[in-house]
């Protein structure tokens, strides 16, 4: 009898239907986690301060004058010429850097996202982190403003719509003529402020994001962010500076 209730009881008992998901690939799987969006956000972050501080060094051939201003410049779209086609390995490198600002851009969002579901009440006490600063509370902005100023700088100097005088190969000439407008120099200015901002933020989190953090070695990673970022943004500023002064002419 007691057996018989016991089938009687399973029968009638509801059925779970098990549903399998279809295993996610391993990256896929990671950048589906919050520790996974840190780390590519650090590693374009990285990639990305190499190339604004390249492109600071590149640019203080504007001191050396128009020939070799202008060579520079030339010498970007001849890479690996005649291996590769004239201009080809700079639209790689510019197709490149586009994808990781993507990136960089995409994970910073739904990082905020998570972040936001997990407390959506604001923090009731000031942070327990050191970098909890203007720095880090104005990161978003920063990041819109250095947005908003990259794609002026390729309408101005890469693609010329924004300067009537624009001559195609000469880079000297288009740099210099368009900084010599006040409100252009000011444009100049402030994204390059915006952008040292981001930069010592940026640069003090990589190593948090990366697992690299350690209260002995916060000092270090001040001074390295507060040092790139100054060092960028305070070269990126001279060349407005210098060329509305008059000393580059």
């Amino acid at each position: 009898m007691t057996q018989a209730m016991e089938r009687r009881v399973g029968a009638d008992a509801p059925q779970v239907n098990k549903v399998h998901r279809a295993r996610r690939s391993w990256p896929a799987e990671f950048w589906s986690t919050a520790v996974g969006k840190k780390w590519v956000m650090a590693v374009t972050g990285i990639a990305l301060m190499g190339f604004v501080f390249a492109h600071m060094v590149g640019n203080l051939k504007m001191f050396l004058g128009r020939t070799e201003f202008n060579e520079y410049a030339e010498s970007l779209r001849t890479l690996l010429y005649p291996i590769a086609p004239h201009g080809f390995v700079l639209w790689l490198m510019r197709l490149g850097l586009i994808a990781f600002f993507g990136l960089h851009i995409l994970s910073a969002y739904q990082l905020t996202r998570m972040n936001q579901r997990a407390r959506p009440t604001k923090y009731q006490s000031p942070r327990d982190y050191i970098a909890a600063n203007f720095a880090a509370r104005t990161m978003r902005w920063t990041g819109i403003i250095v947005l908003l100023y990259l794609l002026f700088h390729l309408a101005d100097l890469t693609w010329g719509w924004l300067n009537p005088d624009f001559v195609k190969g000469e880079a000297y000439f288009n740099l210099v003529d368009s900084l010599s407008v006040p409100w252009i120099a000011a444009i100049y200015l402030a994204g390059n402020i915006a952008l040292g901002i981001h930069l010592f933020h940026g640069g003090w989190s990589i190593f948090q994001s990366l697992g690299l953090n350690s209260p002995r070695y916060n000092g270090v990673r001040r001074g390295f962010a507060a040092g790139f970022a100054i060092l960028v943004a305070g070269v990126n500023c001279l060349f407005p500076i210098m060329v509305l002064a008059g000393v580059v002419s």
